[in-house]
């Protein structure tokens, strides 16, 4: 059988796992009827309406095998878009008729450009009010041109979309995605596959409960067959192995089988001790693929065992012990992450942005862990600190602000465009972004669109203000009452409400100067034998500012720390007593 192995690029909310759902319809792929956005199985995925992880999936269109890789459209996840890639032989680049070209667009092409595939461009959402589908194929090439594309990279093909209804064309609009199939069938190449001893490199694992790992990857040489011996070729050293279970995807399903196609992609159970970017190669020839290797991390920040005074209340999982098995078993599938234990039960975790370390911390929390983690911050490299290309786009009377947002930062305009709304890209160091969404929604009133993408590393661009606000900090324990937090809300924008236990040290809100504010939000009205207590007046309380685990990362300062439970997100300040806390300023 012929196969076409092909991946899914585009920016965030472009509308690729809803252009994979109508093509595993439409090739009838699917043994019954699923909902919408059926890749995206992860309960962060969907809660968020992003891709995280890269998932495989294949359809059998006029008798050829299309084997498709969904991928994450967020830099953050660039580990998973290079996995993916070296799975395929060809991509699908959406593209927003209405956007155009996005900080993450340009992020995957660069991957795909350099893994020396060839994109078909697929103009998605052309049926938007404001769809410039001609302008944008423009703005591709000239991208595309940027970043060193090959002449025959550059004479790409390219259709017109409506993802969400299931139709694509190239010319004259069609009711299905026929096109679209035949466009993968002729420009995307089969699978580079020789003849001789079977050679396989690891892109992804899974585990099944019954045959223990399984090791997902491309057939690059030769063939294998179920319970076949294997080498298992490791940056240290080889092990045997013996393949269990042989499966190969078709729809959503794995299907077992009972030898590997030429260039299929398919997955090896029983494969203990394999990891990602290790070989799998026959016994009589161990030779070993080049290692895949992905972008270094540009993000960090400390981990530790809860120890607040609440610690262990909430949690499953709380010692140092626990979160060190978590997180050696997390490195196993996720390659671009880093863990380093700078102390006894300290981890230091190295990630490629924010969101790709807040995920993991969500998805810890969730799994029953309790933690502290510290201020995240920059990793520099050999004296360079790392910039982002930031894409803001917002009404023309709300730019001004954040411009001037962003000139206290450090950023450099390299681009605009404007009419009703103002598009502008800027050069930003990265750590000028740190609590930058929260103020840009605000300044924004909520209208703004903010993305970016790793840029490139630059000279130190010296301090920049992140946050322009101190901390509210409870100074006795108790639980917070109404008629203290009344007291205080004109100069307090509180994240508890009343009847929230605090402790002493625990940072209740944000004080609106730049200081901090020890506060004591438990005193309750005294009962007197003239009138009884909250007698006086109607306490009207404005609503508590609810962080989720991304904002309360960002609203961190150097002193303060983070404490994620099951379920709660607390900030505390890392010396809590607010005497020794003052003795530490004075020195």
């Amino acid at each position: 059988m012929e196969i076409r192995n092909i991946a899914i690029i585009a920016h965030v909310d472009h509308g690729k796992t809803t252009l994979v759902d109508a093509m595993l319809k439409q090739a009838k792929a699917l043994l019954k009827e699923e909902g919408e956005r059926i890749l995206d199985s992860h309960d962060l995925e969907r809660e968020r309406g992003i891709t995280i992880l890269a998932k495989n999936t294949a359809v059998i269109w006029q008798g050829v095998k299309v084997n498709i890789v969904d991928t994450p459209g967020h830099a953050d996840f660039g580990g998973e878009v290079e996995r993916a890639l070296s799975l395929v032989d060809g991509v699908l680049l959406l593209v927003d008729a209405a956007e155009g070209p996005m900080p993450q667009t340009r992020f995957v092409l660069r991957k795909a450009l350099e893994a020396g595939l060839k994109p078909i461009v697929v103009l998605n959402k052309v049926d938007k009010k404001e769809a410039r589908p001609d302008e944008v194929l423009n703005l591709v090439f000239d991208l595309m041109v940027e970043l060193g594309a090959t002449e025959e990279q550059l004479d790409f093909p390219f259709l017109y979309a409506i993802g969400r209804e299931g139709r694509a064309w190239r010319e004259e609009p069609r009711e299905d995605l026929s096109e679209l199939f035949q466009a993968i069938l002729e420009h995307v190449p089969p699978p580079r596959w020789e003849e001789g001893p079977f050679q396989l490199l690891v892109a992804n694992l899974d585990h099944s409960p019954y045959l223990g790992r399984v090791a997902i990857g491309k057939v690059a040489r030769g063939r294998v067959r179920k319970g076949e011996g294997v080498v298992i070729l490791k940056e240290e050293g080889a092990l045997e192995a013996r393949v269990a279970a042989l499966y190969t995807h078709q729809g959503l399903e794995r299907v077992e089988v009972e030898e590997s196609l030429p260039g299929d992609i398919v997955a090896l159970a029983g494969l203990e001790g394999a990891e990602i970017g290790d070989t799998i190669a026959a016994k009589e020839a161990p030779e070993a693929l080049p290692r895949l290797r992905v972008d270094e991390p540009t993000v960090a920040l400390t981990l530790t065992a809860n120890t607040s005074p609440f610690a262990g209340r909430e949690g499953r999982y709380v010692t140092g012990q626990k979160l060190k098995e978590r997180l050696e078993k997390e490195l196993r599938t996720n390659v671009a992450l880093q863990v380093e234990e700078v102390a006894p039960e300290v981890f230091e975790l190295r990630g490629r942005g924010e969101l790709h370390l807040a995920i993991l911390l969500e998805t810890m929390r969730r799994e029953g862990y309790e933690f502290s983690v510290g201020q995240p911050r920059v990793l520099f490299k050999d004296g360079l600190e790392p910039y982002e290309l930031l894409v803001v786009e917002a009404p023309q009377d709300r730019f001004g602000s954040v411009m001037e947002a962003l000139g206290s930062r450090r950023a450099e305009m390299v681009h605009m465009e404007v009419g009703q709304r103002v598009r502008a890209e800027f050069v930003v160091p990265a750590r000028a972004l740190f609590g930058f969404r929260s103020l840009f929604l605000s300044l924004t009133g909520g209208e703004g669109i903010l993305s970016h993408t790793f840029h490139g590393y630059g000279p130190e661009a010296g301090p920049i203000p992140t946050r322009t606000t101190g901390s509210a900090v409870a100074m006795e324990a108790g639980v917070a009452t109404a008629y203290s937090l009344h007291r205080l809300q004109e100069r307090v924008q509180f994240f508890i409400e009343p009847g929230t236990e605090v402790y002493v040290g625990m940072i209740v809100g944000e004080h609106v100067r730049e200081n901090d504010l020890d506060v004591n939000v438990t005193i309750g009205k005294k009962l007197t034998n003239v009138r009884a207590a909250g007698s006086d007046e109607n306490i009207r309380l404005i609503p508590p500012r609810k962080l989720s685990l991304e904002e309360a990362l960002e609203f961190l300062a150097e002193d303060e720390l983070l404490e994620v439970t099951p379920k709660s997100l607390r900030l505390r300040k890392k010396v809590l007593n607010p005497s020794e806390r003052k003795r530490l300023v004075g020195k």
